[in-house]
């Protein structure tokens, strides 16, 4: 079996190789090819990889190219989880939508856009030569905006799966939380990729959310940096992304009184890479636990096993609705519980969605329709209008004013402009 990874050499890569190494019974990989156009990257963390799967007795092949077309050759499986413009296009992101007093985030608003109108055209050509060289890979994005990227896969009629750690994050969580294994915990996760909540925690064939919430929901609130008082009124535990919307005006204060989370993980990637350059290293460093990511490889392994060993799994997945809620077009992608085989992925039945959270996800949804027009087709008035789509702005002066921002902050990435 090969694998290839394309943005190889992201600080990310060696929490993916470790869970490779690890989890070898489950995804016994032969070849594994690190993608990335940064070669000085790409020397230290492949030269890192391969002291890990030497430590661990992983007998798996490990090489690393700048040649995508070469490196994806005959591979099973393309994981992509690359940042078009780095960690500098990142810090754009989250600061000029501030000026405007909108959050600035990296998947969501007016930073997401612009992160998702770079993203798409890249992913979508690295698809289609993947495509060109084994017809039946299949392509594994952690790229985000996971769900607007996916969408974009699915809609070009690529085998694709998007994949998020939110849901894996919370299982893993609330498992130490209840003193029980990890897989011994099902989650009802329901919505769109950042915009999801936890509806059923269930132990046993039993919903133990709660006494999770009741027992446990003081840390989970302080986890989320949520009020507790606000888990008790909704009866689920919403992703941290909720944030963003439940406590808007919060976030914004905050955020222009400190340093931008990608200054923070520039940072961090500085000290990560030149551990990686030890020849002494031989493990992914605890540093690593704090740039984000957490359980993405068990995550991405139990989601490659499915699709290459034809497992039938329950996974929680980003793939499209296709009547799952009803309320949803068709060619939406979701975010939810889904039987991940051969065929691909397959959302199971979700109960009615409460007025509370559908609302919500129609309007984000509608939002990354316009968003991948933009994307796909380019032009100023399709950015304003899924800019004045997104619940975070939605007035007139803001989505012009941000338009504006968003096209001058991007413009080496924007074909059409």
């Amino acid at each position: 079996m090969k694998l290839a990874v394309v943005g190889g050499g992201s600080t990310y890569t060696p929490e993916l190789i470790d869970g490779f190494a690890r989890l070898r019974e489950t995804l016994p990989l032969e070849e594994l090819v690190l993608v990335d156009p940064a070669a000085d990257r790409l020397e230290l963390v492949g030269g890192l990889a391969r002291r890990i799967f030497a430590r661990q007795g992983h007998p798996g092949r490990i090489t690393w190219t700048a040649d995508l077309d070469a490196g994806v050759d005959g591979a099973d499986a393309v994981l992509i989880q690359l940042r078009v413009g780095g960690q500098a296009a990142r810090e754009q992101d989250e600061t000029w939508p501030l000026e405007c007093g909108c959050v600035g985030q990296e998947t969501t608003g007016a930073g997401g856009l612009a992160k998702a109108l770079r993203t798409v055209p890249v992913v979508l050509d690295i698809a289609e030569r993947v495509r060109r060289r084994n017809p039946g890979a299949w392509i594994v994005d952690f790229t985000n905006p996971v769900g607007i990227v996916t969408r974009a896969l699915l809609t070009a009629g690529h085998r694709a799966v998007g994949l998020c750690n939110v849901a894996i994050g919370f299982q893993r969580k609330f498992a130490r939380l209840l003193g029980v294994a990890p897989e011994a915990v099902a989650l009802e996760h329901v919505g769109l990729n950042h915009l999801t909540w936890e509806r059923s925690v269930t132990v046993g064939g039993r919903d133990v959310l709660p006494e999770l919430l009741a027992e446990h929901g003081a840390a989970v609130a302080e986890d989320l940096r949520m009020p507790r008082a606000l888990l008790d009124r909704l009866g689920v535990v919403p992703s941290y992304y909720l944030r963003y919307f439940y406590q808007h005006d919060e976030v914004v204060r905050e955020l222009r009184t400190k340093p931008s989370r990608a200054a923070e993980v520039a940072g961090m990637e500085r000290r990560l890479l030149a551990m990686y350059g030890d020849p002494e290293l031989a493990e992914k460093p605890a540093l690593l636990g704090e740039r984000g990511g957490a359980f993405y490889s068990e995550a991405a392994v139990a989601l490659t096993a499915s699709l290459l060993g034809d497992t039938g799994d329950v996974q929680v997945v980003n793939a499209l609705n296709n009547g799952t809620l009803p309320f949803l077009p068709d060619d939406a992608v979701i975010e939810v519980p889904a039987a991940v085989d051969a065929r691909g992925a397959r959302p199971l039945p979700v109960r009615p969605l409460e007025p509370l959270f559908a609302g919500l996800v129609a309007n984000v949804t509608a939002y990354e329709h316009l968003a991948l027009e933009a994307a796909l087709k380019g032009g100023r008035e399709r950015v304003f209008q899924a800019l004045l789509a997104h619940p975070l702005i939605g007035q007139t002066a803001y989505a012009d004013r941000l338009t504006d921002e968003l096209i001058a902050h991007n413009r080496e990435h924007l074909a059409w402009v």
